[in-house]
């Protein structure tokens, strides 16, 4: 395992798949500016290794994320506080936009800020008794590092209405049902699934994954007719690559196909 930065978050390597971890279990990983800014280097070293195909986010420890570090919330208010407001947002973005499918497990708890933290992910895990849920309403506040617009998109808006203004928890069976997670599993087998669902999409051409990432997370972004353009040149920029070729050859000859990315 390899510490990033100031030492919060990690990466654990494999041959095609980076496991990115919040590195503070004995504070529940709640998240700190520190914290954050281990995780943008962390999922920017991802991006930029051409091996790798997939990555997770995982939380070190018995819990996920047990959300924003309280007392950086209520300090932040103070007439001389230096918090960047900025920081999370860029978090979430860095993660969303990180050209590998990102898997995250949620074990046992990701309220308000870790909820978020979630939402750019592709895949999600969640444990059977996850607390799973934006809580800001009850905290004098309300999501806003992309819990109004990303959640909306996921789920619907009357349903991400339910989920901000009552600021309960959402039951995982439920959270699966409406497609906002996309696998319910044992507490205790949360991380390996999400690792064994990434090494499963690093199965596919990474190429493929990556421009189909791409044109994924336009979709609700741009009119159909630009989308639909947007989609045929991020198909045509893999036409001419090995592994297009590769890809059907290797069907046509009934073996498994060797992905190189390139």
């Amino acid at each position: 395992m390899e510490s990033v930065g100031s030492g919060l978050a990690a990466i654990d390597w494999h041959d095609d798949r980076a496991d990115v971890y919040l590195s503070r279990p004995d504070k529940r990983n709640a998240m700190t500016v520190p914290l954050m800014d281990d995780l943008i280097t962390a999922f920017e070293r991802v991006d930029a290794d051409e091996d790798i195909r997939a990555a997770t986010l995982l939380g070190e420890g018995p819990v996920f994320c047990a959300g924003m570090d309280l007392e950086m919330m209520r300090d932040r208010v103070e007439p001389d506080a230096e918090i960047d407001r900025n920081k999370f947002p860029e978090v979430l973005e860095t993660i969303e936009e990180t050209r590998q499918p990102v898997v995250v497990g949620i074990k046992r708890a990701a309220p308000a800020g870790a909820f978020e933290l979630t939402l750019p992910c592709d895949f999600r895990i969640i444990g059977r008794n996850a607390k799973y849920g934006l809580l800001e309403v009850q905290l004098g506040t309300f999501p806003h590092a992309g819990g109004t617009q990303r959640l909306p998109r996921l789920v619907g808006l009357s349903k991400a209405k339910e989920i901000v203004l009552t600021g309960e928890f959402i039951d995982p069976e439920e959270a699966a049902d409406i497609g906002l997670t996309h696998e319910v599993v044992d507490t205790d087998d949360v991380d390996e699934r999400a690792k064994a669902f990434a090494d499963d999409l690093c199965e596919n051409a990474p190429l493929g994954l990556r421009n189909a990432k791409k044109a994924l997370n336009a979709a609700l972004e741009t009119p159909l007719e630009q989308g639909l353009a947007y989609e045929r040149q991020l198909a045509y920029e893999i036409d001419d690559t090995h592994d297009y070729r590769e890809g059907f050859e290797a069907r046509l000859e009934g073996r498994e196909p060797e992905f190189r990315g390139e």
